[in-house]
């Protein structure tokens, strides 16, 4: 097959891999039905949990508050909305440390309202939370998931002081498929790139104050890989990775480079330059969850770039297991989450001092040197 030529402003020298999911198992392979009928229960019940207000109400009479709903694109769509979560007493003029949470649900499932645990998580601990829904695969492949978080991440920092938020602390966290599409915006925040939606994050120069990538799916164009690395995995696992990624990724990139987002994992092992320092990272896996080796090799591979970075991984512990909250690994898990966060916030708070004491120092300086030029 010969490749288009990619546009003149993304020449890439790199070698195009071969797609890996050459000889996928038919579609009527009895793993893959039950698999699709899996999906299409997940789907039923997140579409159940939109009922769930009740429920988040009693919850948020507590000490948060949620204000559900609101549209990040004018759309109409319900992928284009979002929910507010904060601190029950914060308003307007709080001034809040902001996560964009990103749900998981392999490209495919999930919504805002099966990950609102996770967002009401983050907000207990002090932070305005705006947790997004997008467009999911299969109706609506690669980009169209990394396009709409790209677009909520510009209406958060256009917004957040709206809701309490400073938007010069905004975290990105996902977990899953929401871990590889918050890196990738971190990367596009990062490094100019030819598609327009990654370009407007670019050229917003608003690098994020850190990423929380737990769990992730890195490197969706080589899921094949999962046949020989997650040895602990059920067969009908590794199968379901390599049907998301089908249904993710359903077509070949036409040019070198195309897919790069897709898979942010392959994009920071390569020699790519990026224009901006990466933010901080924190990298979270359980050791016995089957995506266990794309967290180790995101480790590496952003160590090798000087990115300033803590690692976890939690003995014995599955996929997406901190979504059970109530469990003593994932309350491990939130404890190192917020622990990692008050670092980058004071480290933040440092720098601001410093800068400020800085330009304190000039100010005076440029008043003695004009005192004495009189």
């Amino acid at each position: 097959m010969v490749m288009a030529a990619a546009p003149s402003s993304f020449a890439r020298t790199r070698t195009r891999t071969p797609s890996p999911l050459a000889t996928p198992l038919s579609l009527q392979h009895p793993l893959l039905m039950a698999e699709r009928a899996a999906l299409d229960v997940v789907r039923g019940v997140s579409r159940l949990m939109e009922l769930s207000a009740p429920v988040q109400a009693l919850f948020s009479r507590r000490d948060i508050q949620i204000l559900k709903n609101v549209p990040y694109l004018g759309t109409g769509e319900r992928a284009h909305v979002l929910d507010v979560v904060r601190p029950r007493h914060a308003d307007h003029r709080a001034g809040l440390p902001v996560v964009m949470y990103v749900h998981g649900g392999g490209f495919e499932t999930c919504s805002k309202e099966t990950h609102w645990t996770m967002a009401s998580e983050f907000a207990r601990a002090g932070y305005v939370v705006f947790n997004i829904n997008y467009r999911l695969a299969p109706e609506h492949p690669f980009p169209a998931g990394l396009e709409d978080v790209c677009s909520a991440y510009l209406w958060v920092l256009d917004n957040a002081e709206r809701f309490g938020g400073d938007k010069q602390r905004v975290v990105l966290a996902g977990e899953s498929a929401g871990g590889n599409l918050v890196t990738s915006l971190a990367l596009a925040a990062c490094s100019e790139r030819p598609e327009p939606w990654a370009r407007a994050v670019f050229r917003r120069r608003h690098v994020p104050m850190a990423v929380i990538a737990a769990c992730g799916f890195f490197e969706v164009s080589n899921a094949s890989r999962f046949r020989e690395l997650a040895q602990q995995s059920w067969f009908v696992t590794k199968q379901a990775i390599e049907q998301i990624a089908r249904s993710y990724l359903p077509k070949p990139a036409h040019y070198e480079g195309e897919h790069d987002l897709a898979n942010p994992l392959r994009l920071l092992e390569s020699s790519e330059e990026f224009t901006r320092s990466l933010p901080p990272f924190l990298v979270t896996c359980g050791t016995d969850d089957p995506l266990l080796h794309d967290s180790e090799r995101l480790e590496r591979a952003l160590r090798a770039r000087g990115v300033t970075l803590r690692a976890h991984y939690y003995p014995g512990e599955i996929h997406a297991f901190h979504a059970m909250w109530w469990r003593a690994s994932s309350k491990a898990l939130w404890e190192d989450t917020r622990r990692f966060l008050a670092a980058r916030i004071y480290e933040r708070a440092r720098d601001a001092a410093m800068a400020d004491a800085l330009t304190g120092s000039l100010c005076v300086l440029d008043e003695a040197l004009a005192s004495s030029a009189a």
